[in-house]
């Protein structure tokens, strides 16, 4: 059993294995080569699990699930926050051969159904510390309407369902079955523009080559100290290099539960972190809380910090050395695949206002016009990209792939950049109706599609709006049949099941919607009148 997905044409594949980018292995392979390794891999509050435990524990799942009767080729869904039980049930689906979607532990019901409607998952592993799984309200509903489903784990759940009882229990004659290199080894989430979530197809020999090409320069060794404060599922936080590059290294993850300062300065304190990554919101707050006198002693053994996930100020990143004091490295990446890096020995001018460059050389990146056709270095235009690990079609999605590709495998990502002569990217905004909060995507129809389900709203329009700490914020316009406050609106979409960061940030009623001549809501228009609002 295989899971079908658009594969790299053969001349690619072939001159990807020559040049070594490729090289067969599976993703369990960043485990189980520290297999009997006693160096602490993972900590987790008070927990803590050498490589040899951590191996073990994925062996144990592993065998567990193939005890259930979860067979290689089949699918599961999974929402776990950042708890030591995410890397264990990960690595234990890739050896069993069982190709994950992990959901962030901010979804909610909307998401985890639009996830499990394309890819009809086996199994479900969950976590009784989210709202949704904490009582028994959604769990059968959602099996009722998911069929495939035939096995339930949850972290803190009981009897047959209790995720740590099958991750304790030892395996017997376990033997793995990872999916072959160069298939699906689990799907990244999209933070793309269309209503329905996108999947990406991520296979291990594409995945793995941009964990080693990240280490590779981002110096990451078994050295590494890496504290994790994004959520671990986000593709940042997991390959850029992220956990499973330090894995890779032989190194330690530390798992913070949110990037706050009051959190994560003692965390690096106390295991002597040396290496992080945040995206901007989070270091404002950072910046916020030493400006007020937090203890920056705390941080005195962090040497990196990447900053990625949306755009940089330039003059936020100029700040970061000399208050935070420590090292900057941008990096602009995406879960389709491409992934961008500011050098460690660049020159700080270069750090602080570009989003670094190509990490692989066979990284084919250029810049379009609205037509498709290529614009000189300098000129802002829309990127588009092929390579060695970036995808070449979204799950299921024919009609998408068709308009976000064009007959040359070049996937067009929507981001609207600028490269200069040395190969360096500047990221100028989005061209796709999505709004980036704090690094959190928002896809405008998506919520504006549920919008429109209540009975007093005629239209709706969701658009972006600057915000100095989270990058944008959202704002909705609509147009209604009677009053209604924002507090009603967003009680209305939590009932629908949407994550919290979706939510309207400003909601505001008007009498009918700017049209485009050709018919559609003119969004520029909506965006200068919040603009016009803002400089009043």
């Amino acid at each position: 059993m295989t899971i079908p997905f658009t594969r790299w044409p053969d001349e690619f594949a072939r001159r990807y294995r020559e040049k070594g980018y490729w090289q067969d292995l599976p993703l369990t392979d960043i485990l189980t080569r520290h297999a009997d390794s006693d160096a602490v891999a993972v900590i987790d509050g008070e927990r803590r699990f050498t490589y040899r435990q951590l191996n073990q524990a994925a062996d144990n799942l592993a065998c567990a699930l193939q005890a259930r009767g979860i067979q290689r080729g089949e699918t599961a869904l999974v929402q776990l926050g950042n708890v030591a039980e995410f890397y264990i049930t990960f690595f234990a689906l890739l050896k069993a051969g069982i190709a994950p979607v992990n959901a962030l532990f901010s979804h909610q019901r909307t998401e985890l159904n639009a996830y499990a409607a394309q890819i009809a998952p086996a199994l479900l592993i969950a976590d009784r510390d989210h709202a949704l799984f904490a009582d028994s309200a959604f769990l059968p509903n959602f099996c009722r309407t998911h069929t495939s489903v035939r096995a339930v784990l949850l972290r803190h759940g009981e009897g047959d369902q209790a995720l740590e009882a099958a991750i304790d229990r030892p395996a017997q004659r376990f033997i793995a079955t990872p999916t072959p290199a160069d298939e699906v080894a689990f799907f990244q989430l999209s933070g793309g523009s269309t209503g329905t979530p996108k999947l990406i197809p991520r296979t291990h020999n594409d995945y793995y080559y941009s964990i080693r090409r990240s280490n590779e320069i981002c110096a990451i060794s078994a050295a590494t100290r890496y504290l994790n404060a994004l959520p671990a599922a986000h593709n940042y936080a997991m390959s850029s290099p992220g956990s499973l590059g330090v894995f890779l290294a032989g190194g330690c993850v530390v798992l913070a539960h949110d990037p706050s300062a009051t959190l994560c300065f003692p965390l690096i304190a106390q295991h002597q972190i040396n290496v992080t990554s945040l995206v901007p919101p989070a270091v404002s707050l950072w910046l916020q809380a030493l400006a007020e006198g937090a203890n920056k002693a705390q941080l005195a053994s962090l040497a990196l910090l990447q900053v990625g996930g949306a755009r940089l100020s330039a003059s936020l990143a100029a700040r970061i050395p000399d208050e935070i004091g420590c090292q900057l490295q941008q990096v602009f990446g995406m879960a389709e695949g491409l992934v961008n890096y500011t050098a460690l020995d660049d020159a700080p001018e270069r750090i602080f206002n570009t989003q670094g460059r190509p990490m692989c050389p066979d990284d084919e990146v250029w810049v379009a016009d609205e037509n498709g056709n290529p614009l000189p270095r300098g000129e802002v235009g829309r990127l588009m990209t092929r390579g060695p690990y970036t995808f070449r079609g979204y799950y299921k999605s024919p009609e998408h792939n068709a308009s976000a590709f064009d007959e040359n495998g070049f996937y067009c990502s929507g981001d609207l950049i600028a490269i200069d002569e040395q190969g360096y990217i500047t990221v100028q905004g989005r061209e796709k109706d999505q709004i980036n909060r704090g690094g959190e995507k928002i896809a405008a129809e998506e919520i504006e599609n549920l919008l429109l389900r209540h009975e007093a709203i005629i239209h709706a329009a969701l658009v972006s709006m600057e915000d100095s700490l989270l990058g944008e914020k959202s704002c909705a316009y609509l147009v209604v049949k009677a009053p209604l406050r924002a507090v009603a609106i967003r009680r209305f979409l939590r009932e629908q099941g949407v994550a919290e960061f979706k939510l309207p940030d400003r909601v505001e009623c008007v009498d009918a919607l700017p049209l485009t001549p050709v018919g559609k809501v003119d969004k520029k228009q909506l965006r200068q009148w919040l603009a016009q609002r803002a400089q009043a």
